[in-house]
């Protein structure tokens, strides 16, 4: 696509006239109806529409010319008379030819033809151009701008639109209420078929064809007749939810008076039931549910067996022959494998080998299980269900993005390799917040090839492009790829006070800076942005990244409210109203973006998201308990320390100070009266030096840092210990306590990572050294994950379908230096990953130095309570001993064992390491980054 002519290059438009369309009346009427698209699309961009005409006779000069093979007349005389190429397309699923073809028909000098080989083919070919030229598939629901072109030209060539990875690619709107339930009763009276023209247009831009249609008290087949005739003609092809069988929604159940939803006592009235859904509609596109759970999205009674449904799905497949096709293979089907489903599954039943086995995440995007070696035989295949939105424990979250693409990519990955290809559904929730993942799900089932893990960067550069245009797109990538990483951390739902430590590795400060710099960053940018994307702009970046870090910064000052008062610390009190002012932003943030556009989007952000204390949403939002304290007259001296460690009296201890971390420690002093009080620091050490030894406490608080001068411990002097303490007038001095260690490796020197303050933290990407099982390409191997995870990155092993194998020869190899021996302990952090593959296990194995490799499995405390704090914390915590018999260098190997283990981190430490979220900072080690 160009704007400037080129040579050889097919007007599209220019001068002020748009090229007309040309499409016969015969083809598929939802390739008619986007043709009429393609003309509104050109005249979004340039101005003037395209006239759309349906007989070669009516057009002159240059067309484009669309059409579908056996559907259109002016196609298949095409293609008879030599004049269009279609190898390689015709008879594909969904794949589409776009080429210029000279002298197609007499009259017509040329053409532009996009043929399909059948009816999505052709309307993703004429979406693609769409595309090209400017117009966003998010044009409506985004309201991302269309840049005006004066003159659209197509260069020459043959564009060749793939068949699609996964046969079905689509979306389930979910947990729908109060945000889409709301919007759309507003708006359209209801999910009539107003909103799900919406809908279907949407996804055929995106090039996706299948649909859940919403279910909370929602039916599509009754809510609104037009709904299931339009889908079909647009070409969408329906389905019904997990718990929705036979093309029935739970609502005509529930409001239909047909007695209890229990085979076992009424197969007659739920057998007809399911059969008038299907006489509704079989002659509609659709992917048939199967099975039966229990009312209300629950598991069937505890009486249920595996014969019962057996005899459940045997039936339905009965009413399929008589209604559908007695060809039953020649309907497709699905069975749902979720939550308790999956282990009827596992204690026998079976379905037959034409109905599509639909595997499912554990809610919070983990798949639970996929398809084995034999199972890839199955006729009816396999596909996935997965989740960015879920209402349920241990926690619903439903407001904002919270999924990383490097976390879904990792995963549907995994779902390609081992044959889970037929169908692929997503719970998107209300839909709305989450674009950018939609897109990229559909995106990577369509051509996974083109998005590996080393791609998503540019996969999200290009999306920022496409919105916003190049000169901010490197800016506004980044914007998206660290909002939903830091929301990534812990999704907003769980968000507390005691979630980031005030106390530890300085996590608070640092998490907060983090929100707080990008928040700056992205509101900055909005200023220098055109009047025309602001709006978009609002929508995509910058409110998910505002509410979302001032929900953070709600959260991380109560809690220093919590501490500050109960220290007597009267910033309590300007801590508590800054809480309640910050909760007051993200009313306003909710009703700003409610009231875009003359409140297009009213009540797109209903959903509550403070104050939850269960899996269930809070009926409203609630601000966090804050505290306010009556400040006396009289002063006295406050001390907060930094790494303070709890000690029940005498001495406080504030841990080891190493000469190649060389780090420091902070005291901050305060004042807990309205009086000034005068203090003095003394150390007892001529090598600990405080920067500050007497001073007057105001209003304002003061930090006295204490470091240590190495040229001032004694020569041979390995390790001191020195007393600061802090005294106000003839009170009682509060004495802290410091190691310093020096060490006999350097900055310089240090060829590993160099112990510090009793622990090793180390990245899983920064390895010393890396081994492969063997030189071939397909040989297992560790990879890099990039900016997977709750820190940078992470290490998994390639091939993902690699045998088992706990001799394998491939490693991660970390060079490290400990000043501590013996009965250590190595924490790793992997991704919450399921063990997917039945009767193995998710399992790494373990060696220092020459030793002996112990075989660690990460899911040998899978409980549901594991299990739950996994999912909470985003990441699996596994804990071993290490026995480590001298001080010095030792090499830690991590080896692989079973495919699917994700590391992300390692810390090696002397007890637990202190508790935080996202874990202590990286050890130093060469090439090391501060900060990073």
């Amino acid at each position: 696509m160009s704007t400037s002519p080129a040579g050889g290059a097919f007007v599209l438009a220019r001068h002020g006239a748009a090229t007309p369309l040309l499409v016969s009346e015969a083809d598929w009427p939802g390739v008619v109806r986007a043709v009429g698209d393609l003309g509104q699309d050109i005249g979004r961009v340039t101005g003037q529409a395209a006239t759309v005409e349906h007989g070669a006779n009516a057009a002159q000069g240059e067309v484009v010319l669309v059409g579908t093979l056996g559907r259109s007349p002016l196609i298949d005389d095409l293609v008879r008379r030599h004049k269009l190429d279609v190898s390689g397309i015709a008879g594909q699923w969904e794949a589409a030819v776009t080429t210029i073809v000279e002298d197609p028909v007499p009259g017509i000098r040329r053409a532009l033809v996009i043929a399909g080989a059948d009816k999505r083919g052709t309307i993703y070919g004429v979406y693609d151009l769409s595309e090209q030229i400017g117009v966003s598939p998010w044009y409506w629901w985004a309201d991302v701008r269309v840049p005006h072109q004066d003159a659209l030209y197509v260069l020459p060539g043959r564009h060749v639109q793939p068949v699609p990875a996964v046969k079905y690619r689509g979306i389930f709107f979910n947990d729908e209420a109060p945000a889409l339930s709301g919007w759309t009763k507003e708006k359209f009276g209801g999910m009539n078929h107003a909103f799900y023209t919406k809908v279907f247009e949407l996804l055929l831009r995106l090039k996706a064809n299948f649909l859940w249609p919403a279910m909370w008290d929602n039916a599509f087949g009754t809510d609104d007749p037009l709904n299931q005739q339009l889908a079909d003609e647009y070409g969408i092809v329906m389905g019904t939810s997990h718990e929705e069988p036979m093309m029935r929604a739970e609502k005509e159940w529930t409001s239909g008076h047909h007695g209890a939803w229990d085979y076992a006592t009424n197969a007659r009235e739920i057998g007809a039931f399911w059969r008038e859904g299907m006489e509704r509609s079989k002659h509609y596109e659709q992917v048939v549910t199967l099975g039966m759970r229990g009312e209300g999205d629950t598991p069937m009674s505890a009486e249920a067996n595996t014969q019962l449904l057996e005899r459940v799905v045997a039936d339905q497949r009965e009413i399929l022959k008589q209604v559908v096709n007695p060809d039953i293979t020649r309907v497709p089907q699905v069975w749902a494998l979720y939550k308790e489903v999956q282990g009827y599954y596992e204690q026998g039943m079976r379905v037959p080998d034409d109905v599509t086995l639909l595997w499912s995440d554990d809610n919070w995007g983990n798949l639970r299980r996929l398809p084995t070696a034999e199972e890839r035989k199955r006729a009816g295949g396999a596909g996935i269900y997965y989740h960015f939105d879920y209402v349920g424990g241990p926690r619903s979250y439903k407001w904002l993005n919270t999924m990383p693409i490097t976390k879904a990519q990792e995963q549907l990955h995994l779902a390609l390799a081992y044959g889970a290809d037929r169908l692929w559904v997503v719970n998107v929730g209300d839909g709305k917040p989450m674009e950018f993942p939609i897109e990229f799900f559909l995106d990577y089932a369509r051509t996974p090839q083109r998005w590996d893990k080393d791609h998503l960067d540019e996969f999200t550069r290009l999306w920022a492009t496409r919105e916003f245009g190049p000169a901010h797109a490197g800016e506004i990538a980044t914007a998206i790829e660290q909002y939903t990483k830091y929301n990534g951390w812990r999704k907003p739902e769980l968000v507390d006070p005691s979630t980031f430590s005030l106390d530890n590795y300085h996590e608070a400060d640092r998490v907060e800076a983090a929100w707080r710099t990008l928040a700056q960053r992205v509101d900055a940018l909005a200023d220098k942005l055109p009047a025309d994307e602001r709006t978009a702009y609002f929508e995509l970046v910058q409110y998910p990244v505002d509410a979302s870090a001032n929900l953070v910064r709600t959260c991380i000052t109560a809690a220093r409210n919590a501490a500050d008062a109960r220290l007597g610390h009267p910033k309590a009190n300007a801590e508590a109203d800054e809480v309640r002012a910050l909760f007051a932003r993200d009313a306003a943030l909710g009703d700003a973006y409610n009231h875009l556009l003359d409140g297009k989007w009213d009540h797109m952000m209903d959903q509550t998201h403070f104050g939850y204390v269960s899996w269930r949403d809070p009926p409203v939002n609630v601000m966090p308990a804050v505290s306010w304290i009556q400040v006396p007259q009289a002063g006295s001296l406050g001390v907060r320390a930094e790494d303070e460690e709890p000690t029940p009296k005498g001495d406080i201890p504030l841990g080891t100070i190493d000469s190649v971390a060389n780090e420091t420690r902070t005291l901050t002093l305060f004042d807990r009266g309205r009086t000034p009080v005068a203090y003095t620091i003394a150390a007892d050490a001529p090598w600990l030096l405080p920067t500050r030894q007497e001073g007057t406490l105001g209003a304002t608080e003061q930090t006295v840092v204490l470091r240590v001068d190495w040229s001032k411990l004694p020569a041979g002097t390995e390790s001191a210990t020195g007393t600061v303490s802090v005294r106000s007038g003839d009170g009682k001095p509060i004495r802290y306590t410091l190691r310093a260690l020096r060490l006999p490796v350097t900055r310089e020197n240090a060829t590993g990572f160099v112990e510090s303050n009793g622990y090793v933290a180390i990245e899983a990407a920064d390895t010393t050294t890396r081994t492969a099982d063997g030189k071939e390409a397909d040989a297992p191997h560790w990879v890099e994950l990039p900016d997977y995870g709750k820190t940078r990155s992470a290490m998994t092993v390639y091939p993902v379908t690699m045998a088992s194998d706990t001799a394998s020869a491939a490693s991660l190899q970390y060079r490290m230096y400990l000043y501590d021996d013996g009965d250590l302990q190595l924490q790793a952090t992997l991704a919450p990953t399921q063990n997917f593959v039945p009767g193995r296990g998710l399992r790494f194995a373990v060696s220092v130095d020459d030793g002996p490799r112990t075989v660690v499995d990460t899911l040998a405390r899978n409980s549901k309570e594991d299990w739950a704090r996994s999912v909470e914390d985003g990441v699996r915590r596994v804990t071993l001993p290490l026995a480590i018999a001298r001080p010095g260098y030792h090499t830690l190997k991590i080896w692989a064992v079973d495919p699917g283990v994700v590391l992300e981190r390692l810390v090696v430490s002397r007890g637990e390491p202190r508790p935080s979220d996202l874990g202590p900072p990286e050890s130093f080690h060469p090439g090391h980054v501060a900060g990073r």
